[in-house]
């Protein structure tokens, strides 16, 4: 279930959302292709560069998405008073960015 937070905040992505499709799109290509390389029994090392590659490419699209949270979200939050919640959540998220690895 969605809370207010999420429902009532305007998104304001820097990238359309067609970029962001586009970039998961081509991300999900680069998946199937490990699956690809796993079942053709590849060289691990090969396969273990591209899940590298997969990861930096995520990496850049979740920095996009913190760096428009931050300019946009954040300052709609804080123009409605919430300024302290929406510190919360960003630094919440950013620290479940951190711990993956």
């Amino acid at each position: 279930m969605l809370d207010d937070m999420t429902t009532a905040t305007p998104r304001g992505y820097t990238a359309t959302k067609d970029q962001l499709q586009s970039r998961l799109k081509r991300i999900e290509g680069q998946v199937r292709g490990v699956e690809k390389m796993v079942e053709e029994d590849r060289y691990c090392i090969d396969v273990l560069t591209q899940i590298s590659a997969i990861q930096a490419a995520l990496d850049k699209v979740a920095l996009g998405l913190l760096d428009d949270h931050a300019r946009h979200c954040m300052r709609h939050g804080a123009e409605e008073g919430k300024a302290d919640e929406m510190t919360g959540e960003m630094m919440a998220a950013v620290g479940r960015l951190l711990r993956r690895g």
